[in-house]
């Protein structure tokens, strides 16, 4: 496995962003001695001085279900991988600490439409 970079030598001003991919080690209730997430909650929560987000897992294995979102060596992975925005979790801000990767605009669009059918939100147009 290549070495990853730190969240503040990649971002600016080492502010995390929605959307960006971190490594977090030894998540609770998983297995993998490591898995990648996505930090899906409001930039302005990122931002302010509350001490976590929330983020969704990242698995190589997805069903392409209207709740999975695919990312790959695009994004900044080694595999096609699949977002699980049906399984979201919090992390404290401070475990965040090995960026991986980002979506692109048009991903977050489908991260969108993702979480807002896994929590049975109205769907925006466009």
């Amino acid at each position: 496995m290549t070495p990853l970079l730190t969240a503040k030598r990649l971002s600016r001003k080492g502010v995390m962003k929605r959307g960006e991919f971190y490594c977090v080690s030894k998540p609770p209730g998983d297995p993998k001695r490591q898995r990648v997430y996505v930090i899906v909650s409001r930039q302005k929560l990122i931002e302010s001085r509350y001490s976590s987000v929330i983020c969704a897992p990242i698995y190589t294995e997805g069903l392409g279900l209207a709740t999975q979102v695919a990312v790959g060596p695009e994004e900044g992975l080694k595999h096609e991988s699949w977002i699980h925005c049906d399984n979201l979790v919090s992390f404290h801000k401070s475990v965040l600490t090995d960026y991986v990767g980002s979506l692109s605009a048009a991903k977050l669009k489908e991260l969108n439409r993702s979480l807002a059918y896994a929590l049975d939100l109205p769907i925006e147009a466009g």
